[in-house]
């Protein structure tokens, strides 16, 4: 058994046989081959062995070893150096130093893996860096990582899965019936070798919470009477919405020129607006008030309800833009990042390939369950290049995420 005392500005390994008739072996061994290792890791000459008088008198010594004084070795292990112990070198490693902070609590499994396997031999192969534990050191590694690290040794059941995956993967190519021990150790992997990262859901979830919250409460009461906003104001405020619902789109452009080349020539257009991602792709954004009778017809043709001029107009608006925008590419590419140079970030470029178009328009709380579906066959219709967003469906949105939030 092991275990560290801490005497003045010493640390100590103290070391008990786990059977008594194995009292002498340490100094036999050293006789015979001139140092001793315990668990594998520990290396210590003669001149490391401490007196046992020395700790007659000290009292905390029966926290650490056998009350039978005799059957317990004292090795030095290091001396207290400003606020951490340096380990005397040789007795873990002959590479680099190894300081341990004052306060940390030593454990032998610091030192020593499952199966004997000594840690520090390892950590020799990966970093020949001097080696800070705990403290305030700018290099030093926190003990609760540390401990992390330590689950990673593999033990000696591991060792023995390994061996027999790799004996498996051999014999399979001979022999009928082996088992597939590669199956078997790549399932007990699974259940180890897992990482816990920060949870970053946790640590915004407030202040997501509040963002949603406050957006849902602003769309509530620009609806409650949305005549009191102009056309474009009404824009302003459903972009800003729009931008943080959907944080892929880092620019939103107003009145933006683009060119048509059409049949009788190229003429000049106007977009209201054109969003941009985070890579410099652009979409396209249709924003209209919500008039209450603006998507599906109230009476039936051929017993199905039929888009209302105002939303086949504004898709039919939308997908020649996207038209326009297609067939302008690479000059259209290098015309809008000039425009836009100083609002974009440095070496930053719009890219058109195959925008899609969203359009946040009408409502949906006065349709039926029958014009909800026809309306739902609609936007299903046009999926592939447009996005028809209604306000109940952007109000649903947002309390949905909330409620997820809340959850959390």
């Amino acid at each position: 058994m092991i275990n560290f005392l801490k005497k003045d500005d010493r640390l100590i390994l103290c070391y008990t046989p786990e059977y008594a008739g194995s009292v002498n072996w340490i100094t036999d061994t050293i006789k015979a081959k001139g140092l001793v290792k315990l668990k594998k890791t520990f290396r210590y000459t003669e001149g490391d062995i401490l007196n046992n008088a020395e700790f007659e008198e000290t009292t905390e010594i029966d926290d650490y070893v056998d009350p039978e004084m005799e059957v317990t070795t004292f090795f030095r292990f290091a001396e207290l150096t400003a606020d951490y112990y340096k380990v005397k070198r040789g007795i873990l490693i002959d590479n680099f130093d190894i300081f341990i902070y004052k306060n940390v609590p030593l454990k032998t499994n610091f030192f020593v893996a499952d199966s004997d396997v000594s840690v520090f031999q390892v950590i020799k192969n990966i970093s020949p860096n001097d080696f800070y534990l705990g403290g305030d050191n700018p290099s030093a590694v926190p003990v609760e990582e540390f401990e992390k690290l330590l689950k990673h040794f593999p033990n000696s059941y591991e060792r023995r899965k390994y061996v027999e995956a790799r004996l498996s993967s051999l014999l399979r190519n001979y022999l009928e019936g082996v088992k597939d021990a590669e199956k078997v150790y790549q399932k007990y992997l699974d259940t180890k070798l897992f990482m816990h990262g920060t949870n970053l859901t946790e640590i915004f979830r407030n202040v997501e919470l509040v963002k949603y919250q406050t957006i849902l409460e602003k769309l509530r009461e620009m609806l409650k009477d949305e005549n009191q906003y102009s056309e474009h104001q009404w824009q302003e405020e459903i972009l800003q919405i729009i931008l943080l619902l959907y944080p892929k789109y880092i620019l939103a452009f107003k009145s933006v020129p683009i060119q048509a080349r059409l049949a009788d020539g190229i003429k000049d257009k106007q977009l209201d607006l054109l969003l941009v991602d985070s890579n410099g792709y652009i979409d396209v954004i249709e924003i209209k008030k919500p008039f209450e009778n603006a998507i599906m017809t109230k009476g039936v043709y051929r017993e199905n309800y039929i888009p209302l001029r105002e939303l086949s107009g504004t898709v039919m608006q939308i997908e020649k833009y996207i038209y326009y925008l297609n067939r302008w590419s690479l000059e259209g590419e290098f015309f809008l990042s000039k425009r836009y140079k100083t609002q974009l970030p440095e070496g930053f470029e719009i890219k058109i390939a195959n925008p899609n178009g969203l359009i946040i328009m009408g409502r949906e709380n006065n349709l039926s369950s029958q014009q909800k579906n026809d309306f739902e066959v609609v936007k299903r219709k046009y999926k592939n290049i447009v996005d028809i967003i209604t306000y109940d469906n952007l109000l649903e949105r947002l309390h949905f995420t909330i409620e997820q939030f809340q959850k959390i």
